[in-house]
């Protein structure tokens, strides 16, 4: 069932505050050079629009970034899902040697030398500036970043008008295809596991086979995991390319027709795929 956003929810302010301090700070990074904001840019949909991310002294990532806009409200965090919080993601790319480089003792000796942090900290959290304090700092920013009100939220609180032919139709598409049997709940997507390649062999095809593209498998060790990997969140979808979690979809077309082949074992037609990119 697709749900809207909600209009707004609550959060702590000063923690919000703290929080997007900490995004946009570089000193979490190892040399200095790369902040949270770095792969996840505000202006650019909450990522950062590369194939995969480039961290300190030139990393090179092995799988898109995705989106941190609504991010609270996917059911885990990362492809492979092997963080079950915003706040237990924040230990991925702070520690990856390819993305900050850093380790937590390094990043609290940064930032207590800064006082205003220290000063901020003891007046939010009873035990101060301590890691998991800083990780619930970031989760709560994180958390704080919603989209409601779109042209879609209005549509299904009952507005019709904003929508026009092709949109509508692109929608009615999206459902009777079976788009939405993945792409589903308040974020259209983020809310469970699906295999890339349900019903065509994805990644033989592409070709050039990574670690990355296990999938879940690289979390659990099940066999039934490979290639799984947590359904994307379709919102802001227009401004978020290049799509799937190896970033080898460049438009919304291509990544229609290729779940169209991959997943449902059809090929859409043109004007249909015009209509769902449209929605």
């Amino acid at each position: 069932v697709t749900q809207r956003l909600p209009d707004s929810i609550k959060f702590d302010a000063e923690k919000v505050a703290v929080g997007k301090r900490l995004f946009v700070d570089v000193r979490l990074s190892r040399d200095d050079s790369i902040a949270c904001l770095s792969c996840h840019d505000l202006t650019k949909g909450g990522m950062d629009g590369r194939v995969v991310s480039i961290g300190v002294g030139g990393g090179v990532g092995t799988i898109n970034a995705p989106t941190v806009f609504n991010s609270g409200f996917n059911f885990v965090q990362f492809w492979d899902g092997r963080a079950d919080s915003l706040e237990a993601q924040v230990d991925g790319p702070v520690n990856h040697p390819k993305e900050m480089a850093s380790t937590w003792p390094l990043v609290l000796t940064k930032l207590g030398q800064d006082l205003s942090y220290v000063a901020k900290f003891k007046e939010l959290y009873p035990d101060g500036m301590t890691v998991n304090n800083i990780k619930n700092a970031l989760a709560t920013f994180e958390r704080s970043l919603l989209t409601p009100n779109s042209r879609f939220d209005k549509y299904l609180r009952g507005d019709q008008s904003v929508l026009n032919a092709h949109e509508k139709n692109g929608y009615e598409l999206f459902q009777s295809l079976g788009c939405a049997s993945c792409h589903q709940g308040v974020n259209l997507g983020g809310n469970m596991y699906e295999k890339m390649g349900l019903m065509g062999d994805y990644f033989t095809d592409r070709g050039n086979v990574t670690e990355a593209d296990n999938g879940r498998f690289n979390v659990t060790h099940n066999p039934e995991n490979m290639h799984e990997f947590r359904v994307p969140s379709l919102r802001n979808v227009e401004l978020t390319a290049p799509s799937f979690q190896d970033g080898s979809a460049l438009s919304l077309e291509q990544v229609i027709s290729i779940m169209g082949r991959y997943q449902l074992a059809r090929a859409v037609a043109v004007e249909e795929i015009e209509d769902i990119a449209a929605f």
